[in-house]
């Protein structure tokens, strides 16, 4: 006799949104590849766990081999019926410690998050210090001068909507390049040496934040002339725009999304 095609307690399939958090050093990026390891990987594991009848993850950002993260929301279909609560403290249970569910919501079956999202923010951090500090070796991107007011001034540059075309990387190969950045801003952090640069926009490029916070820099360290951005976003030309900034300064700090008006309570609030 064949046994049923659910199994007690399981339900018609619903969605479930985790916004979830990592350290990227040790990981090959987001997307899911062969024989590496991955964030999308990882977390499908701890879901599968879960309920083995889940779907595949629909991410937001496919972030690059050491970005991090604190707020790649991540989407997918289940068939148990296990409440928001559930999702955070179940699969932290499965995850490794440089991966961490910190929220979750129902939602609707087939919902995307990167179709419904609205905006990115994205910090980078610069640590500016003569001597390697091994307490930011993962998290900042080390310079041994810069012209803090230099790199402000020169961010205003990027604000608006441009051809960021010069701010690509060679294996993005859109046809558009036109994005809107609604941010571009120099924070200082509670380590006087590290310097955040903030951007924030509705859509980016393939290394863009990288190329555009490397641009500020050599900026900021005199190895480009003030004005790069704006002759960057001229000339079209990737040879005007900086230096791909390190990866391990790079955290997708969180993504706005418009959650559809069925999507149930979040936890933790």
């Amino acid at each position: 006799m064949n046994e049923p095609l659910d199994p007690p307690g399981a339900i018609a399939a619903k969605g479930v949104l985790l916004r979830v958090a990592y350290d990227g050093t040790a990981f090959h990026g987001w997307a899911s590849q062969k024989d590496a390891r991955t964030v999308e990987d990882t977390l499908r594991g701890a879901v599968l766990a879960m309920d083995p009848r889940a779907s595949a993850l629909r991410g937001t950002s496919r972030t690059d081999a050491g970005v991090h993260a604190e707020g790649q929301l991540v989407a997918f279909d289940v068939t148990r019926d296990i409440a928001a609560r559930g999702w955070v403290l179940g699969a932290n249970q499965h995850l490794p410690e440089d991966v961490a569910v910190r929220a979750a919501w129902a939602v609707a079956p087939g919902y995307s998050p990167r179709f419904a999202a609205l905006g990115k923010r994205y910090r980078y951090r610069v640590l500016v210090d003569d001597v390697r500090d091994p307490s930011w070796r993962t998290r900042a991107w080390r310079v041994s001068s810069l012209d803090r007011e230099a790199v402000a001034e020169e961010a205003r540059s990027a604000i608006g909507t441009h051809d960021f075309a010069a701010f690509r990387g060679a294996a993005d190969e859109r046809t558009s390049t036109v994005r809107t950045l609604t941010r571009v801003a120099i924070e200082p952090e509670a380590d006087p040496r590290v310097m955040a640069v903030i951007v924030e926009g509705n859509a980016f490029l393939y290394n863009m934040v990288r190329i555009l916070a490397g641009t500020l820099v050599d900026v900021g360290r005199g190895r480009l002339a003030p004005g790069a951005i704006a002759r960057a976003l001229e000339t079209r030309d990737r040879g005007s725009a900086g230096i791909t900034a390190p990866a391990h300064g790079l955290t997708l700090e969180s993504v706005d999304v418009g959650l559809p008006p069925e999507a149930g309570d979040r936890w933790p609030l």
